[in-house]
């Protein structure tokens, strides 16, 4: 998986590093809710996708959640407390049950039309499926 996934990320010019361990995202996913919530969430989406797999960073670091997000201009001491207090850990379970509904297993999935795309593709194959 992780070769196929090198070789899109070169083929697209996107960072990908050589990683030897996979960290737990769930802390990422609740603060990304809170990122979102304030208007930043593409910027730390961007930002923990590369400190993940072009860094090897342990996003389930809350340090390193706080850097992310000073990094994108989300306020350090708000984000240390969304995650202390775990404010969307609710917002988090919702996807993730939604998600099993729609038997979603794998990241990225597309679905449009009742017709479903897995995994990283190349625009022909997402144009095909929105009929472009």
């Amino acid at each position: 998986m992780l070769i196929r996934l090198k070789a899109v990320a070169a083929a697209e010019g996107l960072p990908f590093g050589e990683r030897i361990k996979t960290f737990n995202s769930r802390r990422a996913q609740e603060l990304a809710k809170w990122a979102e919530a304030n208007g930043r969430g593409d910027a730390f989406h961007e930002a923990a996708f590369r400190a993940y797999f072009a860094d090897g960073k342990n996003i389930a670091r809350i340090e390193i959640l706080v850097e992310l997000a000073q990094a994108v201009n989300l306020s350090g001491k708000d984000a240390r407390t969304v995650l202390q207090e775990r404010t969307y850990a609710t917002a988090v379970d919702d996807d993730w049950t939604r998600s099993r509904e729609m038997c979603v297993t794998a990241v990225p999935t597309f679905r449009f039309n009742q017709q479903t795309v897995v995994g990283a593709q190349p625009y022909e194959v997402l144009a095909k499926l929105v009929g472009s």
